[in-house]
């Protein structure tokens, strides 16, 4: 047997892959993609086919110069990154910069990471996929050409530094249009007449007024007087159960999880961000130490299939007769239907054993990833076990022409909840009533109410719409909302997306000059023909050219329309020039919102816009005393004083980190060298001389409780925290880019 090289993605799963192949085989990684297109120039000649120009990544050098060395002494190459259309680009493009030869290289898949799965994976090898490749080209074509056409517009029109993304900017559109609904609702007043009622026993009975001479009354008492009125006539009634329905209700389990319904579920019960569930279920997937040996806990995470393989469903069976006995596994196998337009290319999301209980590696698992096992552990074990049942009553108290409805609901049987607890709001049980027992008014009460807007979208609902629209796909779900939040077109308020007054403007102009490119169905459509170059039934180069021509003609009046545009975003306010009297308008120039006089240029006079949503600091001018307030530039965001033009001074916002000097009430700060270094230094520089060359990043030491510790990030390796007393090592959450341009 000759000598193997296995090129994986990650350091971790090389090591564990290494342990399960053995003599013979070398595994290393490439640490993801190793070529991209030059984030600068025009690499995509779009007159020859769209034949894009690849550039080693920055850092990769010394990486591809280790594969190069390992494959020259190697029999055969074997290609192992992930299963989707980024693991075989990324396939591809490492046997293209290797020079592999067909004959010499093999591709394989690991749909988890486990000695068998891998051992077979290894027995079944094939060729790389170039139909998937291309469609991995396209897509990062088209998004190249979206981002780096549209984003300018930005810059010339708002300010230097914004970015329009393909299919970011269609999530924008979505949160956008929902504050547009909300700001346009006029909620209407109703009200309602709720009864608390009581048993001779003394057990009591929430119930609402439903009927009035058999008539639905909901929202159709429009004021505070006939509630009242009707109120007043209940007075010393004598009431009665007049009505007992009960019904049975089978619940059946959900599906085992997918990215979409991971991710929603996850923010959902555990509050978890989408990049934060991806990060957590990345680890998981490429192994975590168990008992001195590092374990694959569940399978590939970016997946659209519901599809269970035979032998996990025989385990979870097996598991739940033997845990919870016969009568909690369903008698016949359960499968459930992958959604229509799905890839389908491996299975869903669940745990690589059943027999590795979370319970059994709480100790070994940290808090956040032993939750997210749990919940899809829970999730899968689930989908074999018997349906929940549950007793739905609904009891009727009425006196006269008045009825008044409480519901309630018992569960008989837990079944599949037993292991997945459901979550059910606002149910209660009621207690033991028959027919015409009398019930006796506690108090019967009007209260006022109001329809609601619909509501903003969180991250869960977000990822729920883009799914149901067809906008992305399930490895771009985290990094769309990711780059939303980073931009600041969005905030996160009680945990649902409030677009900022710079992302409803951005929204605005692109609605305005692009209004084809950002629809949602044209996005979608454009989804599907990446789909259809997957499978095989499009040619990449004819789908971006029938992209592209419309889109560059577009692109073209547009630049006739930058004037017009820009006028299109000035706003008449009711502010008067301190100048010269005329009124103010607000603008947008490279520094964020403004207030410029109407009769520019010939009086310049500016101030700031009151309420601009940036992040404020306690921070003052040290050469006028002002406040030194967040403001954009070329190359970001800085500080600079409120004062000016008057006062000029600027600085860098402060990292969220206090100087560590005993005695210095300063704050870490981005600064350059001499030499155009980034290095980290205190604010209250000359005075105190405390600086760094790691980026400091506002998160206590868990080990010796120091108060931040740096960012490093080791060559050929993965970024990682690092405490300066103590040494302590900790995985951040990694950092994902969706859109072009950075």
């Amino acid at each position: 047997m000759g000598k193997s090289l296995v090129i994986v993605e990650s350091k971790a799963k090389a090591e564990t892959i290494n342990k399960y192949l053995g003599r013979g085989y070398t595994v290393k990684a490439s640490m993801g993609h190793v070529r991209d297109l030059p984030k600068t120039g025009d690499p995509i000649d779009v007159e020859n086919g769209f034949a894009p120009t690849y550039v080693t990544i920055r850092g990769k050098s010394k990486v591809l110069k280790d594969l190069r060395a390992a494959a020259k002494t190697a029999d055969t190459v074997y290609l192992a990154s992930d299963l989707d259309r980024e693991g075989e680009a990324i396939a591809w493009h490492i046997a293209e910069l290797l020079k592999l030869s067909p004959e010499k290289r093999k591709r394989v898949v690991f749909n988890e990471i486990t000695k068998n799965a891998i051992l077979e994976a290894m027995e079944h090898p094939r060729e790389i996929d170039m139909r998937k490749v291309n469609a991995q080209q396209a897509r990062r074509i088209l998004d190249r050409l979206v981002g780096y056409g549209v984003s300018p517009v930005l810059w010339k029109t708002i300010y230097y530094g914004l970015s329009a993304g393909r299919v970011q900017s269609v999530a924008l559109r979505l949160i956008c249009e929902r504050e547009d609904d909300i700001d346009a609702f006029d909620p209407v007043e109703f009200w309602t007449i709720d009864g608390v009622f009581e048993t001779d026993d003394g057990n009591t009975v929430e119930a609402r007024l439903e009927r009035i001479d058999g008539q639905k009354v909901e929202m159709t008492i429009g004021e505070g007087n006939a509630a009242r009125a009707i109120t007043e006539s209940l007075e010393g009634e004598s009431f009665k159960v007049s009505d007992l329905t009960k019904r049975e209700k089978r619940l059946q389990p959900n599906a085992p999880f997918i990215t979409s319904t991971l991710q929603r579920e996850a923010s959902n019960r555990l509050r978890f961000s989408s990049k934060k569930t991806m990060v957590l279920a990345q680890q998981l997937y490429e192994g975590l130490p168990i008992e001195g040996e590092n374990v694959g806990l569940i399978t590939y995470m970016r997946t659209d299939s519901t599809r269970m393989s035979d032998e996990a469903v025989a385990a979870s069976r097996s598991y739940i007769f033997e845990h919870f006995g016969e009568e909690y596994l369903e008698p016949k196998e359960r499968r459930f239907k992958t959604k229509k337009g799905a890839q389908d290319a491996h299975e869903a999301i669940r745990p690589t054993a059943i027999d590795r209980t979370p319970e059994s590696l709480k100790d070994q698992l940290s808090a956040d990833q032993f939750r997210l096992y749990q919940l899809i552990w829970r999730r899968f074990v689930a989908t074999q076990m018997q349906r929940a049942l549950y007793e739905n009553t609904s009891v009727t108290i009425s006196t006269g022409a008045y009825d008044f409805r409480a519901s309630g609901s018992v569960v008989r049987f837990a079944g599949w909840t037993a292991v997945y607890p459901h979550v059910r709001k606002d149910v209660k049980e009621l207690p033991a009533l028959e027919v015409d027992d009398p019930m006796k008014a506690v108090s019967v009460t009007p209260n006022q109410r109001f329809t609601k807007p619909p509501p903003r979208y969180s991250e869960a609902t977000l990822i729920k719409e883009l799914e149901a629209q067809g906008i992305g796909r399930p490895s771009t779900y985290a990094s769309i909302v990711d780059t939303l939040k980073k931009r600041r077109y969005v905030l996160l308020e009680k945990r649902s997306f409030m677009p900022t007054e710079l992302g409803r403007t951005v929204w605005r102009l692109l609605a305005k000059a692009f209004p084809h490119i950002f629809e949602v169905e044209f996005t979608a459509t454009m989804e599907s023909e990446l789909d259809r170059i997957e499978s095989g039934d499009d040619d990449w180069v004819a789908v971006l050219d029938d992209f592209y021509r419309p889109f560059q003609k577009r692109l073209d009046e547009v630049e006739g329309q930058i004037k017009e545009l820009k006028g299109g975003l000035i706003k008449e306010t009711e502010e008067v020039c301190e100048k010269c009297g005329s009124m103010m308008v607000e603008k947008w120039g490279r520094n964020g919102r403004f207030l410029a006089c109407s009769t520019y240029p010939k009086c310049k006079f500016t101030k700031p816009v009151e309420g601009e949503e940036l992040p404020e600091f306690d921070i003052t001018c040290e050469k006028c005393g002002g406040k030194m307030k967040v403001k954009h530039g070329r190359f970001g965001e800085f500080l600079g004083c409120s004062n000016y033009p008057e006062c000029k001074h600027t600085m860098a916002i402060p990292t969220g980190v206090s100087c560590p000097e005993e005695n210095c009430s300063g704050v870490l700060v981005k600064r350059r060298s001499k030499k155009g270094r980034t290095f980290y230094g205190c604010s209250e520089y000359p005075k105190c001389g405390f600086a760094i060359w790691d980026k400091p990043v506002p998160k206590a030491c868990p080990s010796c409780e120091a108060s931040f510790m740096v960012e490093k990030k080791p060559k050929g390796g993965d970024k990682e925290l690092v405490c300066l007393e103590c040494g302590e090592r900790v995985t951040p959450e990694t950092e994902t880019s969706a859109d072009e341009p950075q």
